[in-house]
């Protein structure tokens, strides 16, 4: 029988890493808005080990490295977005909103993260809002603020359209030469038209059906 020796690199070990697709959630975060509005976001996060060397020499821990880097992360997108649709344009565009936009907002938290872990060999396959609400302090005012916004919103539709219809009626009278109207009839006609088509309740105007001439 012979005598077999074995030779063990003591500085040798072995470790596993998942290639798998893991899932994390962030903590509820309260941040501040483009326009200074206290909100509270939070975000899921799919994400995978793609280089296993950056993975285990680069970084102490990959999963606490990639928890601290992504609240990093959506609290830069939040605090540069405004909550709401804001109306503004800018170089041209229209500014993304953190509500209105999810699927913008989602791309741009995505490469956002990328950026804050490549360095830990994670590639980020999906990142979408999970949560996003208004700060309790300011959420009763600010659902006040969006239901006057919407009313302001709904009066201009209003106006708009009743405008559109008293020039077709006023064009229609004149083309088809229905009546003859003089500057006060078409005023007078344009505020009765106005009233009916703009009042919440049943309008009922005075119509003039004769006038006396001199």
């Amino acid at each position: 029988m012979r005598a077999v020796f074995f030779w063990v690199n003591p500085f040798y070990r072995r470790t596993s890493v998942s290639l798998r697709i893991n899932n994390w959630n962030t903590p509820v975060l309260k941040v501040n808005d483009e326009r200074g509005s206290p909100i509270e976001i939070a975000a899921v996060i799919a994400w995978r080990v793609q280089d296993t060397a950056r993975a285990v020499f680069d970084v102490e821990s990959t999963l606490n490295y990639l928890q601290i880097q992504s609240e990093s992360a959506v609290r830069q997108v939040a605090s540069s977005h405004a909550y709401d649709d804001t109306e503004i344009a800018e170089g041209g565009r229209s500014k993304k909103s953190l509500r209105t936009d999810l699927d913008a907002i989602a791309g741009l938290l995505r490469e956002s993260i990328q950026q804050h872990v490549d360095v830990a060999g994670i590639a980020v396959e999906e990142a979408k809002i999970a949560h996003l609400a208004y700060a309790p302090e300011i959420a009763n005012a600010m659902l006040r603020r969006q239901q006057a916004e919407a009313v302001v919103l709904a009066r201009q539709k209003l106006v708009d359209g009743a405008v559109g219809m008293v020039e077709v009626a006023l064009k229609n009278l004149e083309e088809k030469k229905i009546v003859s109207l003089t500057s006060d009839q078409r005023a007078v006609l344009v505020t009765n038209m106005m009233t009916v088509l703009l009042s919440e309740s049943g309008a009922q105007p005075v119509i003039q059906m004769a006038q006396s001439t001199q």
